[in-house]
């Protein structure tokens, strides 16, 4: 199915990107604001999966930002939309075999460590994903990495160190922690937080782990940013809404922009 996609997309346009950058809830307006080459929606690509996310437009963009070559994925695609993890990777599969090395992945996620505040942004520098089974799960394709995959590092140390200074230079707060994946499309119970919270995660979202892990195995240099679009359940005092975190991230959305592109331009 690569292969034939790969074909697909061949056939429209020679774009080799150098990055990868996904776009979570909330966050896809950066997509409409750059100067596309090409726009490709996902459900044109045979066997692509689609999204149906709210706020996730389902479009591959490929453009240049900061004069590095980089593949926009305007939305992605959710364990509980009833996909396998094995296709919810599935474009970061494909946009290596297209040449990318550097994936930037971003969410918004619900905060865990009572330091946070809805507004934040945090560097993921760890992830606890135990409770999603692995992309990894089945035959192992040989092209795309080694059948056990070390994840010692799977966010990098010199990704992260370029944006924790990108920060610094724009005086842009930011935060470091560990990211937990559960499945939703719930969110979380009290307990199931305060489990979390237990296990040394600072926020919590149902993304970005297993496309991490799977990133990771195929060659890519990974790093992550989560929004902290809302304060998890059990730590905030009122029910939490998708509508709540879709407006926080719209919120702190030129913040985000001016930290990714200057990142990127530092990568």
């Amino acid at each position: 199915m690569l292969n034939r996609q790969l074909d697909y997309i061949k056939n429209i346009t020679d774009f080799e990107p150098e990055i990868v950058l996904v776009l979570g809830s909330g966050l896809g307006d950066l997509g409409n604001e750059v100067d596309a080459q090409c726009i490709i929606n996902y459900r044109d690509i045979p066997g692509f999966p689609v999204s149906t996310a709210p706020s996730h437009n389902g479009k591959l963009i490929f453009t240049e930002i900061s004069g590095k070559k980089t593949a926009i994925m305007q939305g992605r695609v959710h364990l509980y939309e009833g996909y396998t993890p094995a296709q919810t990777v599935n474009p970061l599969r494909l946009l290596r075999k297209m040449g990318a090395k550097t994936l930037f992945l971003t969410n918004a996620a619900g905060g865990i460590n009572s330091s946070f505040r809805p507004g934040d942004l945090m560097i993921i520098n760890d992830h606890i994903s135990s409770f999603v089974d692995s992309p990894l799960i089945g035959p192992n394709d040989d092209t795309l990495g080694v059948r056990f995959p070390d994840m010692s590092e799977v966010y990098s140390k010199r990704l992260r160190n370029i944006i924790s200074d990108t920060a610094d230079n724009l005086n842009i707060d930011i935060k470091n922690g560990v990211y937990i994946q559960f499945k939703g499309p719930n969110f979380e119970t009290p307990a199931e937080i305060q489990m979390a919270k237990i296990l040394g995660a600072d926020a919590v979202g149902m993304s970005s782990a297993i496309e991490a892990q799977a990133a990771k195995h195929c060659g890519y240099e990974v790093c992550a940013i989560s929004v902290i679009s809302n304060l998890a359940c059990g730590i905030s005092k009122t029910p939490i809404t998708s509508e709540e975190v879709e407006e926080t991230a719209k919120q702190i959305a030129p913040k985000f922009k001016k930290l990714v592109i200057k990142s990127i331009e530092n990568f």
